[in-house]
């Protein structure tokens, strides 16, 4: 089966920018779904972007959208996620999964391959 790995967190300070990658185990399936995910402690997981691998849409949840950006490079095996403007509220740890056909949702019990994620924290 498919793993995800991630990579790229940090701590920040408010206003500054992250890059997030998410790197398949074997070649991206064009069938899949692959989103970031964030949580923080004591809160629900949350959806912060999906990107369609077989067709590049993308959906944003609306806490992020305008400042983060999801893209894929299909021959390094990789999702990123760019995010710029950060702000306290941003501080999760972020997980990167993927689902197989469906919808293009922002909904955890969806997907069903997950990283170990990736700590980012921003500093006012």
């Amino acid at each position: 089966q498919v793993q995800l790995s991630e990579s790229g967190g940090g701590s920040v300070r408010a206003g500054g920018s992250l890059r997030l990658s998410c790197v398949w185990s074997e070649d991206i399936d064009i069938t899949y779904y692959t989103a970031w995910f964030r949580q923080a402690p004591g809160k629900e997981r949350e959806g912060v972007a999906v990107i369609d691998n077989g067709g590049d849409s993308t959906t944003y949840g609306t806490s992020v959208k305008g400042r983060f950006t999801i893209s894929q490079d299909i021959p390094q095996k990789t999702v990123y996620l760019r995010m710029n403007t950060l702000r306290p509220e941003d501080t999760a740890m972020y997980f990167c999964a993927a689902k197989r056909f469906g919808n293009q949702v922002l909904t955890p019990r969806d997907y069903t391959i997950w990283g170990r994620g990736t700590q980012v924290t921003v500093s006012p």
